[in-house]
């Protein structure tokens, strides 16, 4: 039995504000590669950033 992370912004392991942490935690990966894979992602056209600033607004800060 797997457990499910919410998606929420951790304190710990963040870069910038969480999300790339929040994300890698809720899907089970490193936070590198999720990371890595939105830097890769910048490189194709699309509101990538965009999509970053949003989550950044709407995942809620985990509180520990």
């Amino acid at each position: 039995m797997t457990t499910t992370v919410a998606l929420s912004r951790p304190r710990t392991n963040r870069m910038i504000a969480g999300v790339c942490a929040g994300l890698s935690q809720r899907w089970g990966m490193k936070a590198g590669t999720v990371r890595l894979l939105f830097l890769l992602s910048c490189l194709l056209p699309g509101p990538q950033f965009v999509v970053y600033l949003v989550l950044w607004v709407i995942m809620p800060d985990r509180g520990y």
